[in-house]
């Protein structure tokens, strides 16, 4: 239990400061003129990103797994490398062409206007794929050699370095896309650039040489089904979105959700640190490894409850970040929905953690898919009743992980003992 939790708090450190950045966003647009207004449409840009960026989402993994020989690492990361160039293309097409633009406008029910500023933000974004494939690469290699305690420091890196970009931008006046884009172009480029520094001078194999006869076949069998899963983990909100920004109020309703969404974020992230503890311990010894994710998993949850449930989330998000009113209110309650949700992250990502290791990711990518034809479904359902809000909005997303939890459990159980 102590080797677990010392390879598993920094790792969740890790993904607690990697969400504090966007806490740090967020509040950078809070202080613009029309908060709402800007809130909401970097939660359709950054939506919109996220279904691209979600490909890249188990770069970490595929280097723990496969980076394990000369050979396995330059194929790994070339492979890596062309996969987040292709995720740039059709991107690029929807950010730079009036087709693009349109299909904004239909997908999320706005304006011209709108549409055009969501642009505006994907155009400045298409970097950060090619730079998040490398840092990610690198960041598995750390995880792989047990090294993460330098992943957490290199992570504090970047919070340090894209708040002090934000809080630049806002004291020169600059606008929010460059200020927001910037932020996370130029601490996402230093952290690449030390983390290779790092892996240069600390990493080495931590045993024999594996995968020397590795094949891009093998790579794209291993790697698309759980790109498929991230995808569709991404395309989650924009389908939530799309029918809120339908009803009364469907802007500043966006807003909340897209505030509640990425606090949560701070106590799930956490919870997703799981999928590297299967791939660096294996699966023996299982029965100590579920007692150390259900620990993990009510420390989370209480965390969790004590912020939603207590006037400090008022102060984080209406005194710390500045959230209005107008948005406050309705993303706490989404909040205390969402308490929920990690008890279901940590038990879906105990079964990805079995399938990852026995490499049998097809269940993942059908485990994903099920959850956004679920959400889909509920809030089609929710919409034509007239019932959806962003509570509502909040229990559809809930129940589509429960879904694709169920669907990898089922897929778990079909693996060999």
């Amino acid at each position: 239990m102590r080797q677990y939790w010392r390879f598993y708090w920094p790792l969740a450190l890790t993904g607690v400061a990697m969400v504090l950045a966007v806490q740090f966003q967020n509040g950078a647009l809070a202080r613009y003129p029309d908060a709402v207004e800007e809130l909401a449409v970097f939660a359709l840009a950054s939506s919109t990103f996220g279904l691209f960026n979600a490909g890249l989402n188990f770069t970490s993994q595929l280097a723990t797994v496969y980076a394990r020989s000369t050979h396995g690492r330059r194929l790994s990361q070339r492979f890596v490398g062309a996969w987040s160039l292709t995720l740039t293309m059709p991107l690029a097409a929807i950010a730079g062409t009036e087709i693009g633009a349109l299909g904004i406008a239909v997908a999320y029910g706005v304006d011209a206007a709108l549409a055009d500023r969501v642009q505006e933000y994907l155009v400045y974004m298409l970097p950060l794929l090619f730079v998040t494939a490398q840092r990610l690469f690198l960041t598995g290699l750390l995880v792989q050699a047990r090294l993460t305690g330098w992943v957490t420091v290199l992570n504090a890196v970047f919070l340090a370095s894209a708040i002090v970009v934000l809080v630049a931008g806002l004291s020169l006046g600059v606008g929010p896309v460059a200020t927001l884009v910037g932020a996370q172009t130029l601490a996402g480029s230093l952290h690449w650039g030390l983390t290779a520094l790092v892996v240069r001078r600390n990493y080495s194999w931590t045993q024999a040489a594996e995968h020397e006869r590795l094949t891009v076949g093998e790579l794209i069998r291993f790697f698309l089904p759980m790109t498929a899963t991230g995808v569709m983990f991404a395309i989650s909100r924009p389908v939530l979105y799309a029918f809120v920004s339908r009803m009364p109020d469907g802007i500043a309703s966006i807003a909340a959700l897209r505030v509640a969404f990425d606090f949560s974020s701070l106590f799930q992230q956490a919870a997703n640190q799981f999928r590297h503890f299967f791939v660096a311990f294996g699966i023996d010894e299982l029965a100590a490894k579920r007692r150390f994710m259900a620990l993990v998993c009510l420390g989370i949850t209480i965390a969790m409850l004590a912020v939603s449930a207590t006037p400090i989330g008022d102060w984080l998000l209406g005194r710390l970040l500045g959230i209005p009113q107008a948005v406050l209110q309705p993303a706490v309650e989404v909040l205390l929905v969402l308490c929920l949700m990690p008890l279901v992250i940590v038990l879906r990502n105990y079964f990805h953690g079995l399938l990852m290791v026995q490499r049998r990711t097809t269940s993942m990518a059908i485990g994903g898919t099920m959850r956004v034809v679920a959400i889909w479904v509920l809030a089609q359902l929710a919409y034509a009743l007239g019932g959806l809000d962003h509570v509502t909005a909040a229990f559809i997303l809930l129940f589509g992980f429960a879904t694709e939890t169920l669907m990898v459990f089922l897929g778990a159980k079909r693996l060999p003992p």
